[in-house]
């Protein structure tokens, strides 16, 4: 594993590749705190932290928080923070912003996602100047995926069509629910619905218990370093 490798998957936090579109979630947002362990080749590397809470206005704040505790993403000083500020719209969440961040001693990365609703336009700038491109309904960006796809498996869906908005375009992704598995993690022991992405061939896995928790107990992404986050508590309220 290269410090690069290390950096991009430690980063990565709970970014899960995927959202739900409007149509799915049933309920209002309640706030929350889940902290999960985050590791890498079955050797905890580091904490985050992902909170949702009322941010005024009709509007959402979800973050998460990810920081290196021990090994090499400790020795880099690796941290990132995702921040989304969402609408509630159609019950379901529309960003309307996301700001990215990665600190680490070798390099550090930014981006800022805003969607103009009014125009249906969203502008995603990495420093390097801004790039533009059309919204659609229902779009969410990589940060609020786990929140949405837990609200949707609450509402008994199996299978999603998503958009996700990303660099330069609105990404069309599908995901399944594969099985479900007993899984044992820091927070206890859940009967779980496994979902994996189905349009791509990337090696990703997520665990929810959808009834109890809106965002998964454990996620297994083997794609670039064999990260892995487990629930470890899950606190109502801000």
């Amino acid at each position: 594993m290269t410090q690069s490798n290390t950096l991009r998957t430690f980063a990565a936090g709970l970014a899960l590749a995927f959202s739900a579109p409007a149509a799915f979630a049933a309920t209002t947002p309640a706030a929350f705190t889940a902290t999960y362990q985050v590791s890498q080749g079955g050797q905890a590397i580091g904490e985050a932290v992902v909170t949702l809470k009322p941010a005024g206005d009709g509007q959402w704040e979800y973050s998460n928080q990810t920081k290196g505790t021990s090994g090499l993403a400790a020795a880099l000083g690796a941290n990132s923070n995702e921040t989304t500020r969402f609408r509630w719209n159609n019950n379901a969440p529309e960003t309307v912003s996301y700001d990215y961040r990665m600190d680490a001693a070798i390099k550090s990365k930014q981006r800022h996602t805003n969607v103009n609703w009014t125009t249906n336009q969203v502008t995603v700038d990495e420093g390097k100047g801004p790039m533009n491109y059309a919204s659609v309904p229902g779009l969410v960006d990589r940060n609020t995926a786990p929140y949405a796809i837990g609200l949707a498996l609450r509402a008994g869906k199996q299978s999603v069509s998503l958009p996700v908005a990303v660099k330069r375009n609105v990404e069309t992704q599908t995901f399944k629910v594969a099985g479900k598995d007993t899984v044992k993690v820091p927070a206890g022991s859940f009967q779980a619905e496994r979902v994996e992405r189905s349009d791509d061939t990337k090696a990703f896995s997520a665990w929810y218990a959808p009834q109890k928790y809106p965002v998964p107990v454990k996620l297994a992404q083997s794609d670039g370093g064999n990260l892995t986050l487990e629930l470890v508590s899950y606190k109502n309220g801000n």
